[in-house]
């Protein structure tokens, strides 16, 4: 298991622990206290500079990521080049749905930061055992995912 992040630090928020992190994303909304202390449990903080990839298309995923810090492109990948529908993701965002699918999970887009970036990389494999653990845990975050593959595959086709 990850080592538990004890404090983010970030601008304009000198302290913020990962679990207030994970209050604050709408993805997670819905959840106890004690379930987001689990969620940050399986965590770390990861930092980027600008430029930085946080991942590629045909890698496998290993996280889903919350953004704590910055601004990050989202581009779905085609054919080796990004699509031209990409997204800006803000603040308290979540992306890197591929660590949830585990029977194929390949990144199908690029994450880029667009400034400097700190993100909490939280563990795909452990957080589907906790779903697994606690099962209204899991109903309301595949709840959240459903929603989140939609909406990736409808900015995606909007172009």
């Amino acid at each position: 298991m990850d080592e538990q992040p004890k404090i983010l630090t970030i601008v304009n928020e000198p302290t913020v622990a990962p679990v207030d992190l994970l209050a604050r994303a709408q993805f997670f909304a819905g959840l106890t206290r004690l379930q987001l202390q689990r969620i940050a449990a399986i965590s770390v903080i990861h930092t980027y500079d600008k430029d930085a990839h946080i991942y590629r298309t045909g890698e496998i995923a290993q996280h889903l990521y919350v953004l704590a810090q910055g601004m990050v492109r989202f581009a779905v990948g085609l054919g080796g080049r990004d699509n031209p529908g990409s997204d800006i993701l803000h603040r308290h965002e979540v992306f890197g749905w591929a660590a949830m699918t585990p029977s194929d999970n390949i990144r199908i887009a690029n994450a880029t930061c667009l400034t400097p970036c700190t993100v909490l990389a939280i563990n795909g494999r452990e957080l589907i055992g906790l779903m697994e653990q606690d099962q209204p845990m899991g109903y309301q975050i595949m709840k959240q995912l459903v929603g989140l593959i939609t909406g990736t595959f409808t900015a995606s086709v909007a172009g």
